[in-house]
């Protein structure tokens, strides 16, 4: 079945995204669809990270990145590219990286 395979990929999210708790809201969203991965600034001013997990739900994830986000930021566009399918969770849970 589609929705129980496996992917991953990276992600770039621009706007404003920084210093509006976006990472925590992240990864909270992250835990909350039951995916893994990782999520962190970066100095370009954006918000990257990895996610993994099932296709349904990263797709979830994706559109809450697109669209959502925390409720103090302004995304202006979102970036995913490396996708691919994997057998199994590299990953053991969500995390913010510094």
């Amino acid at each position: 079945m589609e929705g129980d395979a496996l992917i991953c990929l990276d992600f770039e999210v621009f706007g404003k995204v920084q210093g509006v708790f976006f990472r925590k809201y992240t990864q909270a969203e992250g835990n909350r669809l039951g995916l893994v991965g990782w999520v962190q600034n970066t100095e370009e001013g954006t918000v990257r990270g990895h996610l993994q997990g099932p296709v349904d739900r990263v797709r979830e994830m994706q559109q809450w990145l697109q669209v959502t986000g925390s409720p103090k930021a302004r995304i202006s566009r979102a970036q995913f590219h490396n996708e691919k399918k994997i057998q199994q969770l590299e990953h053991e849970r969500f995390q913010i990286r510094k």
